[in-house]
């Protein structure tokens, strides 16, 4: 049922002519061959970014994380005075 027979391609190949006329079906079938050639390429190119994106992920898997850094005793700061205002240091001398 779903076989294609020779007489379904005549009829096929006799409605394009009618349809498009003779004159323009090898250019119709210029630009479809390669509008599949540009879909081939950027499927391909797809499917190589994927590859890449797996190579990188794989090899990033593989690092071990640092350990945790020893905690190191901060420096005790000296007390700081606080900030004296200007006017109040000129009217006291």
């Amino acid at each position: 049922m779903g076989a294609l027979k020779p007489w379904h391609i005549a009829v096929l190949v006799v409605v394009l002519i009618l349809l498009f006329g003779a004159k323009r079906l090898p250019d119709a079938a210029r630009s479809l061959g390669r509008s599949l050639r540009i879909i081939k390429a950027e499927t391909k190119s797809l499917h190589d970014d994927d590859r890449d994106l797996a190579e990188k992920a794989d090899a990033q898997s593989g690092y071990q994380p640092l350990p945790p850094q020893q905690q190191f005793a901060q420096p005790q700061q000296q007390p700081v005075a606080p900030p004296v205002d200007p006017v109040q240091r000129v009217r006291e001398n």
